[in-house]
């Protein structure tokens, strides 16, 4: 395999790099969290005329046609600095979904909105008692003049709270679909919470909602599994980037924390520590680009692939956050430092949709 980037996503990769390093600091994060849409909105505008927005998308809707190695190239780096716009839930995740399920005429209207930064959506699945089965259904779809009508409760939908579109699981003549619904529209209300990452989020109550269908077909599960795939590559890159920085300032912190007159970076013991962690990072970075290969190539072993990188993912960025809190000591979860929300981020990620047990038997059944 050629792992290799091409001249193009190397001069993406820089263009990120170099607006994060000026940019996007410990002191940003903890600002925007506490703001009312816990990003930057003009700062998203800025990705739009950046084009980074416009990565996974085809040439004829305006993107870059970058595929997964360009969604890969810009998660690592906005995982590295701990960005808190949301690029994973609307550009990739929606944007996505719409790629994989939408009709053309569909794509030719929410895709460029998304593109030039001046549409918020948010992907809503997760229900009380579905666990991490997204078939796992009880919001309801029923046709209602040209289009339908969606009843159900959705909880923790990240970025929900400031949404203009929801994308929303629901039943249809017991098939599982994707339904499009205006998230000011009559029938809809939020309840905003705060996910363990600091991130917004709402839990959403659907009474009749106006929806419109994503797709031709009834039964959507082909596409959102395709869809999740793209999603887990994204959350793999955005893990290593994150498990990178960690290691980063792990390695630093150690040359300079002095005990009995020397850096501890010198124990032999807390050296074999890091060497554990840089092994996760790199088992972590061979897995995100074996599946960013496949998927680009649309291979069948794409699936085992993305469901083997959930597994190493959650697994690996829990040990690099563990240990480089403990190696920090006590300021290691202070708020003023990154380490403790690099840690909330990859708790995050770990668990959205679905956690290592989930994917070892989806890697067990692809096999």
């Amino acid at each position: 395999m050629d792992f290799s980037l091409s001249e193009e996503l190397v001069l993406l990769r820089d263009s990120v790099d170099k607006y994060v390093s000026e940019n996007c600091t410990v002191e940003r994060h903890r600002r925007l969290q506490h703001s009312e849409l816990g990003f930057d909105a003009d700062a998203w505008q800025q990705f739009a005329e950046l084009g980074w927005l416009s990565v996974p998308f085809g040439e004829a809707l305006g993107g870059f046609d970058a595929g997964p190695a360009g969604t890969m190239v810009v998660a690592q780096a906005l995982g590295r600095a701990l960005v808190r716009e949301p690029y994973l839930h609307t550009v990739v995740t929606c944007g996505n979904l719409l790629q994989c399920a939408g009709t053309q005429a569909q794509q030719a209207a929410w895709i460029p909105p998304i593109i030039d930064g001046s549409a918020q959506w948010a992907f809503a699945f997760a229900e009380r008692g579905s666990d991490f089965d997204l078939g796992q259904v009880t919001t309801r779809a029923v046709a209602q003049g040209d289009g339908f009508a969606v009843s159900g409760r959705k909880i923790a939908v990240l970025n929900g709270h400031c949404a203009d579109q929801l994308l929303v699981t629901a039943l249809y003549d017991g098939a599982v679909g994707l339904y499009v619904i205006d998230a000011t529209a009559t029938g809809v209300s939020r309840e905003r919470f705060v996910a363990v990452d600091g991130s917004g989020g709402a839990h959403l109550v659907l009474d009749n909602a106006a929806a419109e269908r994503l797709g031709e077909s009834p039964d959507g599960q082909a596409a959102l599994a395709t869809a999740l795939n793209h999603v887990t590559v994204a959350m793999g890159a955005e893990a290593l980037g994150a498990m990178q920085s960690l290691l980063d300032a792990t390695v630093e912190y150690t040359k300079t924390r002095q005990q009995f007159g020397q850096p501890i970076s010198r124990f032999q013991v807390l050296q074999h520590r890091m060497a554990d962690m840089f092994m996760k990072v790199e088992e972590t970075r061979s897995l995100v680009l074996n599946a960013t290969i496949l998927l680009g190539q649309g291979s069948a072993a794409a699936d085992a692939a993305c469901a083997a990188l959930k597994v190493k993912f959650a697994e690996a960025s829990r040990f690099v956050s563990q240990q480089a809190i403990q190696l920090h000591g006590g300021i290691g979860m202070t708020d003023e430092l990154v380490i403790g929300h690099h840690y909330k981020r990859l708790l995050l990620l770990g668990k959205l949709y679905g956690d290592e047990q989930y994917h070892l038997e989806r890697f067990a059944a692809a096999g």
